[in-house]
């Protein structure tokens, strides 16, 4: 055993001292691996990154949360005209939902509306995304408040004036006072805070919570009225845990069409969109991202192993004469061979690392300049290191075996 350690701690002496005396010789065997290791990691950390942030953008709600509404969240076999003709889903039908539905744990109602200006004194902040909802939202998406509370049911029905705030918009138009039993202007109208929300940071699909305000449903419905063709209106399901989804749907469909009076044989005028199908489209885009990545960065991993095979194959053609003194020495074939193949690795790992550091640097740069975190796990650092440990490996294989198997007489003739 302690002779294969003295084995092992020779020949990667030897190693490092060959790349010693190449320094130029090294650093152009460096590049292809850094280059390589460089782009998959690269690419691996940018979608890790992604996915880490559509997880948490969608951690508040629940893969089997349904959308009701009028249109689909992803391809159908309804033409255009035909779903152009589907009615908005009403209040009346929530109502009638939220009393007929079983198995559900939250049953709420929302309007997609277009953005506003909130103002309060002389101060305003532009481009505020309006949620208009019914209370149970809270639960639904499992909003957090840094201060004061949500509306409850009353306030929500009555169409009180009463509006929950975004950290963003609270900062903006508070600086650092208290904004809770506050006067903000919206719809040329007054609201009183009752709640600030959470920061949550920059959202990946559109406005965030922080830029965001929540008002009770009722007041827009009063304002525009139940048959405004600019708003979009939702009905949102949370059914209860280990709840059969495909009954669930199935009851759903059949309670609304025997509400609207849809006849037999007439195909659904609504769509039910469950969110996991929306997550699993996310997956899938993140998946082929991946592929993409590997594909990509397989091509200049394999420029880099071919550049690493190439000089080593150089480099005992150079020290054939070394290689013959070595082996009329007593030097073993495996000293010989393990020199080389440590060479190689130890080339590799060394333009892996680099990879791995402009990876982090670029990481932490984009970090501060945009408001998204990177990351460079551990797992991708790992990654990393392993291709570049295998790469080196193989590319030095055969330069390694080639070099153990030279004739000590030959190589140090052809070496005079």
């Amino acid at each position: 055993m302690l002779l294969y350690l003295r084995l092992l701690k020779e020949s990667f002496a030897f190693a490092i001292n060959a790349l010693r005396n190449n320094k130029l010789r090294t650093l152009l065997s460096l590049l292809g691996v850094t280059i390589g290791i460089f782009s998959i990691i690269a690419v691996l950390a940018a979608v890790d990154s992604l996915d880490r942030k559509i997880t948490n953008d969608l951690s508040g709600l629940d893969k089997n949360t349904i959308y009701l509404l009028n249109s689909s969240f992803g391809p159908t076999d309804i033409p255009k005209w035909k779903r152009e003709q589907f009615p908005n889903v009403k209040y009346d039908e929530y109502v009638y939902l939220k009393g007929a539905m079983t198995n559900t744990d939250q049953l709420g109602y929302q309007i997609f509306t277009k953005s506003e200006i909130v103002k309060y004194d002389s101060k305003q902040v532009s481009d505020v995304n309006i949620v208009p909802v019914s209370a149970e939202f809270v639960d639904i998406e499992k909003l957090e408040f840094s201060k004061g509370r949500f509306y409850n049911e009353s306030e929500a029905n009555s169409g009180a004036k009463v509006i929950v705030i975004g950290d963003e918009i609270a900062t903006s138009l508070f600086d650092n006072a208290d904004p809770i039993g506050k006067s903000v202007r919206l719809y040329g109208q007054r609201f009183t805070v009752i709640g600030v929300l959470t920061k949550k940071g920059a959202g990946l699909f559109g406005d965030s919570n922080d830029s965001s305000v929540y008002v009770p449903v009722n007041f827009i419905r009063q304002k525009f009225g139940d048959n405004n063709t600019s708003l979009t209106n939702v009905i949102v399901f949370k059914p209860e845990s280990g709840v059969d989804m495909e009954a669930y749907k199935a009851e759903i469909s059949q309670k609304l069409r025997a509400y609207r009076g849809v006849k037999a044989g007439e195909i659904d005028n609504f769509f039910i969109n469950v969110f996991s199908g929306f997550t699993d489209f996310i997956d899938g885009i993140i998946g082929s991202m991946k592929l993409g990545g590997w594909v990509i960065s397989g091509f200049s991993l394999l420029v880099g192993g071919f550049g690493i095979a190439n000089i080593m194959f150089v480099s005992v053609k150079e020290r054939t004469n070394l290689i013959g003194i070595q082996k009329s020495l007593g030097a073993k074939n495996r000293f010989i061979m393990f020199q080389f193949l440590f060479e190689a690795i130890i080339l590799s790992v060394i333009g892996g690392a680099i990879g791995l550091l402009l990876v982090w640097g670029i990481a932490v740069g984009l970090s501060k300049a945009l408001d998204f975190e990177f990351v460079l796990g551990l797992g991708n650092i790992l990654l990393g290191t392993g291709l570049a440990g295998i790469i080196g490996l193989i590319s030095g294989i055969l330069p390694a075996i080639s070099a153990s198997r030279l004739d000590p007489v030959e190589a140090i003739r052809t070496g005079m």
